[in-house]
């Protein structure tokens, strides 16, 4: 596409979505510049051909876009170095609980910002990708933001800010959701007689396909429950304890609920 990428951090999620973008042809290598002060990191960086630096001191000129990859706590020691570049580029952010005031108040009220949620999915290119912009980006950087993103999964853009605390509770930390019942499930499995190996391979063999089967059908996942649930048969036995007086919708509800608040809390 011709436009150019300045990668700020370059741990695992900045070098999962580095690799996808190069690898489904979004980015040249050539176009590429990747800022990371860890030598190690630096090297990984450079096997992708991409060009590399310790700091943004060696910079001479900006790019098209620069993503912040970095950790939350160090963004107001590493992004006022961007501020000469805010004429030309637009910045997206995929740190958690920050938001686009902070990255205004430090690059300057006409600064152009994307802010993005991922998820830990993006690392294998299934990720949850949701993305904010304020009001100084253009249609053509936030097209080309989502074509990128899109290399490390599902996109989708929401127009109030606000909202993101709500999607850090249900999409950014809804892995962990995810994994933990892969645990009790596996758990339950051991209690009910089957080998440690065997439990754990079906539980997870069975979220994965349940996951894959409820993106790719028609049906609502109410109706594919419905489906699999015989009157009286194994699968209603089970699910009269999960939804008794909502239980299990209300234990999902209240974890979502103690997410969103500590997200908020986050970001004051």
């Amino acid at each position: 596409m011709g436009k150019s990428v300045i990668l700020v951090g370059c741990g695992n999620m900045g070098y999962a979505m580095l690799k996808g973008w190069i690898a489904a042809g979004k980015l040249a290598s050539k176009d590429a510049t990747v800022i990371e002060p860890n030598e190690g990191l630096r090297a990984r960086a450079a096997a992708l051909g991409v060009t590399v630096a310790e700091s943004v001191d060696e910079l001479d000129a900006g790019a098209d876009m620069i993503v912040f990859a970095v950790k939350p706590q160090v963004i107001r020691d590493v992004a006022p170095a961007y501020a000469r570049f805010a004429d030309k580029a637009t910045f997206v952010s995929v740190l958690a609980g920050t938001g686009t005031a902070t990255f205004e108040e430090i690059l300057g009220r006409h600064a152009a910002i994307m802010r993005c949620m991922p998820n830990t999915p993006a690392a294998i290119g299934k990720g949850m990708m949701v993305l904010f912009s304020n009001r100084n980006v253009t249609g053509e950087a936030r097209a080309f933001a989502e074509e990128l993103l899109a290399t490390s999964g599902a996109v989708t853009i929401i127009d109030n800010e606000e909202l993101m605390d709500a999607v850090t509770a249900v999409s950014g930390s809804g892995p962990a959701y995810i994994f933990h019942f892969i645990e009790c499930l596996t758990a339950a499995g051991e209690k009910a007689g089957l080998p440690a190996e065997t439990a754990k391979l079906l539980a997870m063999q069975t979220v994965y396909g349940a996951a894959c089967l409820a993106k790719e059908s028609d049906d609502e996942p109410g109706r594919l429950r419905e489906q699999v649930t015989s009157p009286n048969g194994t699968t209603a036995a089970a699910l009269s304890v999960f939804m008794e007086d909502n239980r299990l919708l209300d234990l999902v509800s209240d974890a979502v609920d103690a997410a969103k608040k500590r997200s908020i809390e986050l970001g004051k």
